[in-house]
This record gives structure tokens, sequence and C-alpha cells, in this order.
């Protein structure tokens, strides 16, 4: 027998989806769950310097809090009352990265997705999305996550996926995980979506060229590093796609010429026009700290190229005009934030589910009136 809230989730079917974007940063899921279609009415983060980015490039409100101080009641009221509740959102991942080797469950953004789960407990959405790192799921506070959904009556599924493979120019692998009480749901495959790859050319190749230390004067976020005399030799020494090997020796760093050194392979680099990007950090903008080297110009990438990797649109705006940009703010953001194309395939994916859901209520209902 169905329960009396199941009954209800069942006559929304067919309306519009309406989300909340818990851990909003930039804007990069809001902005893709919006080119999908889907309405997202706020996005709540700690960061002050969200707000901006997040407020002049998505018609959604900004709620400057702690999602560990969030009461569903401040939440509830952006949402419609015949619509279909969507709660996503993107727990801090740095305590989860492969980068992080010192974390432990006694950093607070470990326990960051319970908090999560507690609104979702509380709030009761119809739909929920978490977006993550994949080490994520070796984690125990991830299994107590997915068995708290189930025991709220979702159906759950998660998986790893290459963001390269739904047309994001970089190779990002990350968590994706779905949640609906309306049934089954899965994300839509690579195919499914009909994006093809994207190489570094195709997205960054026609942006105008800048030397390092200098910034286009029509577009400020299109801004890079200034590289200190022996990394401007190096990057001269550099090929796309290889690594400090191919310097002369007198350019390899003394840290690269010892054993524990000569593993670290995938800095000091340059991209590759024909390939997507390597995985964008929150350093990207930074020579030395990963293939972050133009394939062509003599410099690192710059911040509007490194959001362009990210799949934000190419005016996306992160500071207001005439406001001075600061690279290491700027990069975090950009570095953190959720791929637009894969909000977008989320999106797209909770859409389809919906649709589904109500073709099959359709059909329930015509064969119990024949």
């Amino acid at each position: 027998m169905k329960s009396r809230s199941q009954a209800k989730v069942r006559t929304r079917l067919g309306r519009k989806i309406y989300a909340v974007d818990l851990f909003c940063g930039a804007g990069g899921l809001t902005h893709g769950l919006a080119k999908a279609g889907i309405d997202v009415r706020l996005g709540v983060d700690i960061d002050p310097i969200c707000e901006y980015p997040y407020t002049a490039n998505n018609n959604s409100k900004f709620l400057l809090k702690s999602v560990e101080e969030l009461e569903a009641n401040e939440l509830g009221r952006y949402y419609t009352k015949n619509g279909i509740k969507l709660l996503a959102g993107c727990a801090p991942c740095q305590t989860f990265s492969t980068y992080n080797h010192k974390a432990t469950e006694s950093d607070k953004r470990w326990w960051l997705l319970l908090q999560f789960s507690r609104l979702v407990d509380e709030i009761s959405p119809d739909l929920v999305t978490m977006e993550n790192v994949p080490r994520l799921i070796e984690q125990n506070v991830f299994d107590e996550f997915v068995a708290s959904l189930k025991e709220n009556g979702y159906a759950v599924s998660y998986q790893i996926v290459n963001c390269a493979e739904y047309g994001v120019p970089q190779q990002r692998n990350r968590l994706v995980l779905l949640a609906s009480k309306l049934g089954p749901i899965s994300l839509l495959s690579s195919s499914e979506f009909g994006k093809k790859p994207k190489t570094v050319r195709k997205s960054i190749g026609a942006l105008p060229p800048i030397k390092a230390g200098t910034s286009h004067s029509k577009d400020p976020l299109h801004q890079c590093s200034a590289l200190s005399e022996i990394n401007m030799r190096r990057i001269k020494a550099s090929k796309p796609g290889g690594t400090w090997r191919d310097w002369p020796k007198g350019l390899v760093a003394d840290c690269h010429k010892k054993a524990s050194g000569k593993t670290y392979a995938s800095v000091y680099g340059r991209m590759a026009w024909d390939d997507p990007a390597p995985t964008m950090t929150t350093q990207f903008f930074g020579f030395g700290n990963g293939r972050f080297g133009h394939p062509k110009q003599d410099r690192a990438i710059s911040l509007r190229e490194g959001a362009i990797l990210q799949s934000f649109p190419p005016d996306y705006e992160f500071v207001p005009p005439g406001e001075q940009v600061c690279q290491k703010s700027i990069g975090r953001l950009i570095g953190n934030a959720v791929p637009v194309t894969l909000g977008e395939v989320i999106g797209a994916s909770l859409l389809k589910h919906v649709s589904n859901a109500t073709k099959r209520t359709i059909k329930m209902r015509a064969k119990r009136r024949a």
C-alpha cells in the first residue's frame, strides 16, 4: 500500500522542478541545472565572495550561512506547493581529495555531508543530488548518507564519471549521486546526453594571446601569473603534453632529482592542444602546480581559461565591474566549482526521470480506468 506522502508525490508528477543548491560556490551546479530547465531558487554558501558570481549569473537568491546553522524552514519557502522539490549540493571535497593526504575525521568538513543528510530528513525533498570527489565513496560518512536516504524511502544510484566523456574539456573524475522518491533513477550515459568530447584547442584556442603576468584589456579575468626567470626558461623548454623530464638537467628542480620526486611528472608541464585539460585544481593558475602551462604561449593558463575548462560560459562574471581580481580567491572559486556541463547532465537526468515517472503514472491510471 502506498503511503500518503508517496501519493502526494505522484500527484505532482509532470510539474516543474524547483531546487535549492547547498554549498553553491560560484554557481557551477546551479548554472548547469538551470541550463537543463530546473528552476534553482536559492544558493547557500559560507563564503561571501561567492555571492557576486552566484547572483550575477543566475536567476537565484544567495544566502550567506553555514549549512551547520541552516534550518529547514529557511529553505522551505523557496519551494512551491505543487512543484517537485530538489535539494542539491556538493559538500566541500578537499577533505576527501587524493591531494589531501592528512585529512582526518577531526576536520569539521568531514561531517558536512551529514548536515546535508539532516536537511534531507527535515525537508523531505522529492529529489536529491550530490556531487563530490571519488574518494568519498570509500568513507563511512558516505555509507551513512546513502543508508539514511534509503531509510527515508529514496531510490538511490551513484557512480564515478569522467566529465570529459560528457563534453567537459577536462579530465575530471567525480562521484555523482541521484536519489528519488518517484522510483528508480540513474544518470544519463554520455551517449544519451549527446555532447562530444571537447579539447583544449576547441575550448580556449580562440582567446586572445597575453603574456605572463599580464591581463587582457577587455576581460580582466583573462589574466595570468607572472613567471620567475627560471620558470620562464622551464616553460620555454616544455613540450605540450610533456613533463619536466624533457628539460635540460640544469632546469630540473632539486626536489625532482631525488628518488622521492621522480614520480611527480604531472607538474611544470604544458597542456596538449588536442586533448582535454588535466583536472582543474584551486591552484591551476600556477605553472608549477600541475600541467597548467598554456599549450603554445609561454605562461600558465589564465583565470578565464580555467573557468572555460570548467565549462563556465566565456562571459561568466566572477567580480563586479571595476573591482580588482584576486587570483588566489577567484582561482579557488573556479577550481572548486562543479563543472557547468556536469550540472547540466545531472539536471537533464532528473528531468528525464520525472518525465518517465509521469508516463508510468499515466499508464497505471489508464489501466485502472480500463
